[in-house]
């Protein structure tokens, strides 16, 4: 059996951050990959900050695609410009679909802020379902504010506390700020190329 880890995120940007804490779970539970997934269309967050999914899809592939542990999956992107909202509990059967070829076992990587929000997600029970739901602890947010229900079926991960986020970095990038050693260097000469986050 295949174990892939499933971390979703709008990347905007992705940062070393994203990489340290993907490594850090895949060697924990031993995971054969971890699959990367940019949103598409989100149904909670506001996507007046993003930059469009082709670049957050091409920062992406700069950022994870060459480390042969990693693979960033285009999946909510291609719905996302078909028109459909993404759903977590979507996005995890098209990818049972997608590797059918395979025999594989989902874990759901999300940080325990997510798992604050589950009450508002879509099927939330049935994500328990199709995956193991792998919660990493994360600065300023305790076990005893999620849903009872929720919190006995997660299974929680110790990974390193770090103070590094995309809003951060678009906040420094806008303001004339270095971001290095945040980013990739990659990312960083992408961003500079394309004129992202003035």
């Amino acid at each position: 059996m295949k174990r892939y880890g499933i971390m979703g995120g709008s990347f905007n940007p992705p940062h070393v951050g994203h990489s340290i804490l993907a490594e850090n779970v895949r060697e924990q539970l031993f995971l054969d990959k971890i699959v990367f997934i940019p949103s598409g269309k989100h149904a909670l967050k506001d996507g007046d900050t993003l930059v469009s999914p082709e670049h957050r899809l091409a920062m992406a592939n700069i950022a994870f695609g060459d480390d042969p542990n990693f693979e960033v999956s285009d999946i909510e992107i291609a719905k996302a410009k078909e028109g459909v909202t993404n759903y977590t509990v979507d996005t995890l059967m098209a990818l049972y679909d997608r590797y059918k070829n395979d025999f594989i076992k989902l874990y759901l990587i999300i940080g325990i802020d997510n798992l604050i929000e589950f009450p508002k997600w879509k099927n939330p029970d049935k994500l328990f379902a199709l995956s193991e739901v792998i919660v990493m602890n994360r600065p300023g947010y305790l076990v005893q504010d999620v849903s009872d229900e929720f919190a006995r079926k997660a299974r929680y991960l110790s990974v390193p506390m770090l103070d590094i986020s995309s809003t951060d970095i678009r906040k420094r990038i806008k303001s004339g700020k270095s971001v290095k050693y945040l980013l990739d260097e990659k990312v960083g000469n992408y961003i500079k190329e394309n004129g992202l986050y003035k």
